[in-house]
């Protein structure tokens, strides 16, 4: 132990003595040209995967399109890790640190739209990229290529990874991914979202543990013999009430969400199935899983109390994100070094169109070309990213990918992801990631300090998965 610790200062002290500042800014300007250099690529594959917006667990050409940029680009890139056909990790280089990226590229249900500034559906076409994986996947790969090239010129050493990341709306692919120990030998992980703001995420996520909860009854006529059946139907209903009435009894951070997935087919006929999908979440991840068990027990009094069989599913869990102060004051810099996203006038006028159609407040246009102080925020939504931040020192950033005022999972979303307003935030975030590793790989003192914040900010908690030793739920869409 005392060895290696004398081996990471005296590599310390090397480097150090090796990288000066003006080194840094030098490799920092070259990566941000190899990034430039490939505008079109990048927003091409950005745009193909934004078209194909396949749902999480199934999106091979995404996962086929990311995996195979990488491999052209010198990555040796191993598929169909963790049990997932869509999952990847790729990697480039050797020794030490190792630096992870994540990439991410499922779409939602439901949010079909045009890349006009108005509510337009495609036709035949059900799925959108709402909250912009299209742009993460393919800004995070062109972080990494970016700095391959600088390993490979030898003008870095250690090693750079690439993680496909499939299903992380509600399949909590990245969680699997841990369980498998993918990230066990990273020393750190950066991620970023896209967003109608540029920021660096310094404020955790909510936990969250889902379920589908599914109901047998009995079927009959409905009209004829309605006596000889038990209504499944009833059982979802009567669960949906007991858990409604629970909110005035859990505590108040607390997120509890359901959509009925299958209540019958037929009116006329008693529904002999039934299912609900449900999600609970809360900041603190012990709260989640006892509220989720209170869940559980209404969907067992419900099928009690019709007559009903009642089981339930795991579907995902994930933690609260571990937020790592050292990490984000560094990234804070190369953000505001990057800088935020210069709008067009063209731009200006889709943005004034976009924004008429908010019901709520509409921030300046110019926000996007600001890039925002550290803050805390309000724990809004959940991320399996939490559960790599309970592995391994993570830091992540949002940069405006949308018009500022935008919500994520909305049609304004998809919109302004298949335009250059998108693909301007995702390069943003594509230079500033490949400039944090920049930093990672030329000061092992920051990464050693990233590492014992980390060990001080977890204690003694032993990461454990909330989704369990289930296998990935492939099909959790269907």
């Amino acid at each position: 132990m005392k060895k290696t610790i004398w081996t990471v200062l005296a590599l310390t002290l090397f480097i150090q003595t090796h990288w000066s500042q003006k080194s840094i800014e030098i490799l920092k300007k070259e990566a941000n040209t190899s990034i430039e250099k490939e505008r079109a690529i990048y927003k091409k594959i950005a745009l193909n995967i934004w078209d194909y917006a396949e749902l999480g667990y199934k999106e091979t050409n995404s996962s086929n399109l990311l995996a195979q940029q990488l491999k052209e680009n010198d990555f040796s890139v191993t598929t169909g890790v963790a049990g997932i056909p869509t999952a990847f990790v790729a990697t480039y280089g050797s020794g030490y640190p190792v630096i992870g990226i994540l990439a991410e590229y499922d779409a939602l249900p439901g949010l079909s739209q045009d890349t006009s500034p108005t509510k337009t559906l495609i036709p035949n076409k059900n799925n959108g990229h709402g909250c912009g994986h299209h742009l993460f996947g393919t800004g995070s790969i062109a972080a990494g290529i970016a700095i391959k090239n600088l390993i490979k010129e030898g003008k870095l050493k250690g090693t750079i990874k690439v993680f496909g990341c499939p299903a992380e709306e509600g399949g909590s692919g990245k969680v699997y991914m841990v369980r498998e120990g993918l990230f066990n030998n990273v020393d750190v992980v950066l991620h970023w979202h896209p967003s109608d703001n540029n920021s660096v995420t310094y404020t955790s996520a909510l936990a969250n543990k889902s379920a589908k909860f599914r109901f047998y009854g009995i079927s009959s006529h409905a009209a004829a013999s309605p006596e000889q059946g038990r209504s499944a139907l009833d059982a979802v209903e009567a669960m949906d009430y007991m858990v409604n009435m629970m909110r005035e009894h859990i505590p108040q951070e607390t997120r509890i969400h359901y959509v009925i997935t299958n209540g019958g087919k037929a009116p006329n006929v008693v529904p002999e199935f039934a299912e609900v999908y449900y999600y609970v979440r809360n900041p603190e991840k012990t709260i989640a899983v006892n509220v989720f068990d209170r869940v559980a027990k209404a969907a067992e009094g419900a099928a009690l109390g019709t007559g009903t069989r009642s089981e339930y599913e795991i579907i995902g869990g994930t933690h609260d994100l571990l937020i790592n102060k050292t990490l984000a004051d560094a990234i804070q810099i190369n953000l505001e070094k990057v800088g935020g996203v210069q709008y067009t006038p063209e731009e200006i006028d889709f943005a004034t169109k976009i924004q008429s159609s908010f019901i709520d407040k509409k921030p300046p246009i110019a926000n996007a070309a600001k890039v925002n102080p550290m803050h805390i925020e309000k724990n809004l939504g959940s991320t399996d990213v939490g559960d790599v931040s309970y592995t391994v020192p993570t830091v992540g950033i949002e940069t405006a990918t949308w018009v500022p005022g935008t919500g994520a999972h909305s049609w304004q979303a998809v919109a302004c992801g298949g335009t250059d307003i998108g693909i301007k935030g995702m390069l943003v975030a594509a230079k500033t990631l490949s400039y944090m590793a920049i930093d990672l790989f030329t000061n092992p003192s920051l990464v050693q300090k990233a590492k014992e914040e980390f060990k001080s900010s977890k204690g003694d908690y032993q990461y454990k998965p909330l989704l369990g030793d289930r296998k990935p739920a492939l099909n959790y869409r269907d």
